[in-house]
C-alpha cells in the first residue's frame, strides 16, 4: 500500500488539494473542493480525503502578506489547520504559500485557460496547491541532501562534518560546518574554521564563516556574501533558528566573520 503527500491550498470557499507520487518526487494537481459554510464538516472532508489517499502527511500553504507578516488570511487559515492537526494521526505541514496562487494564475493564461470561468478557477486552485507542495519538497530534498553530505564527510568519531576551503590567496583551510538554513528562499551555509590549541582562545566567541549556496542541484558552490547588511539578518535567522535545538549554547558562542 502507497502512501503519499497531500498539500491543500486553503481559501474561504474552496480548497485546492495536490497529491506528490508515491516517491515524493513530484507534484500533481488534484481536484477541488468546495467549502459548505460548515467549518467542522470542511475540517472532515479533508480528513476523509487524506485518509482516502492513504496520505503519510499533509503540507498546508499559509498565506503571508508581502513582507512576511500574517493577514487576517493567516489566522483564518491557520485555525483551520490546527483543527486538521487535532482529526488527524499523521504530520501536518505549513508551507508558505506566497505568490503560489498568482504563479498559477499565470501558467493558466500561458496555456490558454480563462481565470474568469468556473473550470479556469478550479485549475488555479489545484495548481496553487501543487506549486506549495513543490516548494515543499525541494525544500526537503535540500534537507537530506545536506544531511547525507555531513555523515559522508564525517571525519571525527563524535560526528564533526568536516570539510576543506580554499582561500582568496588559495590556502587549503578546514572548516566544520554547523548548519544549513533557508532565508527569504535562498539557503545558506555555516562554517566555522578547526583552530589549533595555539589559536583557539575560549575567552573569545568563535567566528562563524557565512556563504550563499547557488547552482543547480549537480552543480551547486558556496558563493561569499558581499552586503553586510544581508550577512548580519542571515547570521541572526540562524541564531533564531538554533536557539531552541541542542546546539543552542554552541550557536550563542558564534561571532560571524566580516570578512566573509
Amino acid at each position: 500500500m502507497t502512501q503519499r503527500i497531500v498539500a491543500l491550498d486553503i481559501g474561504d470557499k474552496r480548497i485546492g488539494v495536490a497529491y506528490s507520487d508515491p516517491f515524493g518526487e513530484y507534484a500533481v494537481p488534484g481536484d477541488t473542493y468546495f467549502r459548505t459554510g460548515d467549518f467542522s464538516r470542511d475540517v472532515r472532508a479533508m480528513k476523509e480525503l487524506c485518509e482516502r489517499e492513504f496520505a503519510s502527511e499533509v503540507v498546508c500553504g499559509l498565506p503571508l502578506n508581502a513582507d512576511g507578516t500574517e493577514s487576517i488570511q493567516t489566522r483564518k487559515t491557520a485555525r483551520f489547520i490546527a483543527a486538521l492537526r487535532e482529526a488527524l494521526s499523521i504530520p501536518v505541514f505549513e508551507e508558505d504559500e506566497r505568490y503560489t496562487t498568482r504563479e498559477a494564475r499565470r501558467d493558466l493564461v500561458f496555456t490558454g485557460v480563462s481565470t474568469k470561468k468556473d473550470k479556469g478557477t478550479k485549475h488555479i486552485d489545484s495548481l496553487a496547491a501543487a506549486y506549495i507542495l513543490e516548494g515543499y519538497l525541494a525544500k526537503r530534498k535540500k534537507e537530506k541532501k545536506t544531511m547525507s553530505l555531513k555523515e559522508e564527510n564525517n571525519d571525527y568519531e563524535d560526528g564533526e562534518n568536516i570539510v576543506e576551503l580554499i582561500d582568496e590567496d588559495g590556502n587549503t583551510l578546514r572548516y566544520e560546518h554547523v548548519g544549513t538554513i533557508e532565508y527569504k528562499g535562498e539557503w545558506y551555509c555555516f562554517f566555522t574554521p578547526i583552530l589549533n590549541v595555539e589559536e583557539a582562545d575560549e575567552d573569545e566567541g568563535e567566528e562563524v564563516a557565512v556563504f550563499r549556496l547557488v547552482g543547480d542541484e549537480d552543480e551547486e558552490r558556496l558563493e561569499i556574501i558581499d552586503d553586510d547588511a544581508l550577512l548580519d539578518e542571515v547570521f541572526a535567522e540562524f541564531c533564531n533558528q538554533y536557539e531552541d535545538s541542542e546546539d543552542a549554547d554552541e550557536a550563542a558562542m558564534l561571532e560571524p566573520d566580516e570578512e566573509d
